[in-house]
């Protein structure tokens, strides 16, 4: 028997294979789904079976593609919120041999309603299991986020906490711990940079298990989770029935410039990949500062769907990788890529934009006076609930773009975050909506905190 993990940096997916003699199962695939393929083929097995765990908000499931690739069939939990013509419904106590060992469904509803989570067990532990697969049930040292249905806020935490302590924690302490997200998803807040764990472990130390039924529901209702609209995007595609959805896009090439140019005048959408640095000292006008390491975080906030995009990157092999990335939350529109980048766009005598900056010690010199900008902090809620700049506006830069009418134009604003690379993406939003007079707080938060600024808490 084995089990693999196939780990998607950036949005901090994990999905897993496990089989043994000549099956497997995939759990939770990705898009691009030819990674389970070569496991298959290196394990010499045969993919079966597919499940998904749950419905998956942050990403684009791989589950069609694959099962038409393999012949698979694919099995989900029971819903009633919408249909899922590609795959079939189980429910509880639902078992799928894999040789000799076994996947057994159990429903865990909280998360979402659909919630199942698959029990690993083999003939010779019998019914001792050896693993569970948790979905976003339950994750390393937090559980899952249970804020998709506001209107039953309440009812969903309690169903959260009947699946920790009903369904999966009697399973036994040996028990090790498959979650589908590890640490930086967006699908919890606090978890630990460990991608397994054991029930027993989890048990003891993972703060949200220690609760009783009424604090967990409360610390569960209190909770406060961004929700990307790209969201909403990807509950309608993963949803839907069509495997050209689940075939990963290949990236077109290097666009000339003169080339590239013309498709932006024709509604083309410039990213750009480099880092914050690279395009504060220059960029092509009316682009959008991404970089690379950020799509996953941001790309759902700031890009739209039905608008084509053109990317800027430092290297063939990093448009490339932004390109998959994209792909894997439904960006398809991608017309390829800047040939030599910013430089080759300059040389042709284009104008190449660039935006102000300041750093720590003048931004702390200018506050400790009479500062003549105004600084807008664009961090999330919980982090300007910790501590603030004196007299700061605060607009999430998720939602920046839908806001920009409270801010004053004619003043000079200086975009503030944690170290300055979301404040260089809110800049670039505002150069694009027309703001003349922005700055980029070089090191924000963490140099304030460095320099002693006065702050709010």
């Amino acid at each position: 028997m084995f089990v693999e993990t196939v780990k998607t940096e950036g949005l901090a997916h994990l999905s897993y294979m496990v089989g043994d003699g000549q099956c497997a199962a995939v759990i939770d695939p990705r898009r691009d789904v030819r990674v389970y393929e070569r496991i298959a083929q290196r394990r010499g097995v045969t993919i079966t079976h597919i499940f998904e765990t749950h419905r998956n908000e942050d990403l684009l499931t791989g589950s069609q593609n694959l099962a038409n690739r393999t012949g698979a069939e694919v099995l989900r939990g029971t819903t009633d919120e919408y249909d899922v013509p590609y795959a079939q419904m189980v429910r509880e106590g639902k078992r799928v041999e894999l040789g000799q060992a076994s996947l057994t469904v159990v429903e865990t509803p909280g998360h979402t309603l659909d919630s199942i989570s698959l029990v690993l067990r083999h003939h010779e532990t019998g019914e001792s299991a050896l693993g569970v697969f948790t979905g976003d049930a339950l994750f390393v040292n937090d559980v899952g986020r249970t804020d998709f249905y506001p209107d039953r806020a309440e009812e969903v935490a309690n169903l959260l906490y009947d699946s920790l302590h009903e369904k999966l924690l009697p399973l036994g302490d040996q028990t090790v711990v498959y979650p589908a997200h590890g640490a930086g998803s967006v699908c919890g807040q606090g978890m630990a940079t460990r991608d397994f764990s054991t029930l027993g472990y989890e048990k003891a130390h993972n703060p949200r298990l220690q609760l009783s039924r009424e604090a967990f529901v409360k610390a569960k209702t209190g909770e406060h989770h961004d929700y990307p609209p790209y969201f909403r995007k990807m509950e309608e595609l993963n949803a839907s029935e069509g495997p050209g959805l689940r075939v990963c896009p290949v990236l077109p090439g290097p666009i000339p410039v003169d080339a590239f140019a013309r498709k932006q005048e024709e509604g083309m959408l410039v990213v750009d990949l480099r880092m914050a640095e690279s395009f504060a000292g220059g960029h092509v006008p009316g682009s959008i500062c991404l970089p690379a390491d950020m799509i996953a975080s941001f790309a759902g906030w700031v890009l739209p769907y039905d608008t084509p995009l053109g990317l800027v990157a430092a290297s063939a092999e990093q448009a490339e990788r932004a390109a998959l990335d994209l792909a894997r939350i439904g960006y398809d529109r991608i017309e390829g890529y800047l040939n030599g980048a910013v430089i080759g766009w300059a040389k042709t005598g284009r104008r190449v934009e660039t935006f102000g900056a300041i750093d720590g010690p003048d931004f702390k010199a200018a506050l400790d006076g009479q500062a003549d900008f105004t600084v807008l902090d664009v961090r999330s809620k919980p982090e300007v609930e910790e501590a603030r700049v004196e007299g700061s506006t605060h607009i999430f830069i998720g939602e920046l773009t839908g806001r920009l009418d409270e801010l004053d134009q004619t003043r000079r604003i200086v975009t503030f975050c944690g170290s300055g690379q979301r404040a260089a993406i809110a800049a670039s939003l505002l150069q694009r909506a027309g703001f003349e007079a922005v700055s980029v707080n070089w090191g924000s938060m963490a140099a304030c905190q460095a320099l002693g600024c006065r702050l709010e808490r």
